[in-house]
């Protein structure tokens, strides 16, 4: 795959402008400021592709990204984030529910959350539809690098018992600072395009 030929193909708020292609899709999505940009940006080997942004809730629409005519990675707006309105928020759940639910083109689910922390309620009902739907997951634990070494068995374990984590499901944890994970967020990609 030739990671120089990239291209924002459309920025999307409903099905109608879904783009018209065949290509398979993986979509990413994770609560706001989980590292969702930066985890996109690291695995194209790009600086500023998918923005980031000091403001969570930044993404507000899918955004389709085509990765060199052979995937789309499909980036959907943060969830739990406090200082957008509640009706806002609705807006965005139904837009998220209507793509997971109703798009042939997906693949799977590119599922972040932060490994430090366990994961929040909204993180836990997002596995759960996710596994709801019988959608395939690669849960992402991002920030590996603000957590020592020696602590990562530990939250992981922590991260597996909140989700009730299916272990036929791949389990990552990545850093976008140092690239820890990145091969194998690939691997887990690739057996889905």
């Amino acid at each position: 795959m030739n990671l120089n030929n990239l291209k924002l193909t459309v920025s999307a708020p409903s099905s109608k402008q879904y783009p018209e292609s065949d290509l398979p899709e993986i979509a990413l999505a994770g609560r706001s400021n989980v590292g969702k940009s930066s985890f996109i940006n690291t695995l194209l080997n790009r600086k500023n592709f998918a923005r980031t942004s000091a403001n969570p809730g930044k993404t507000q629409l899918l955004n389709f990204y085509n990765i060199d005519e052979t995937v789309h990675f499909v980036d959907v707006p943060g969830y739990g984030y406090a200082r957008v309105s509640k009706s806002e928020r609705e807006k965005w759940g139904k837009m998220i529910e209507e793509y997971l639910t109703t798009r042939e083109n997906l693949r799977a689910v590119v599922s972040l959350v932060d490994i430090r922390h366990e994961p929040s309620e909204d993180d836990c009902m997002m596995y759960e539809f996710l596994k709801y739907y019988h959608i395939p997951v690669i849960l992402v634990a991002t920030k590996a690098d603000k957590v020592p070494r020696g602590k990562w068995n530990r939250q992981e374990s922590i991260i597996r018992k909140a989700l009730k984590f299916d272990s036929t499901d791949d389990f990552i944890i990545f850093s976008s600072f140092d690239k820890t994970g990145l091969d194998q967020a690939w691997q887990a990609i690739e057996k889905y395009i």
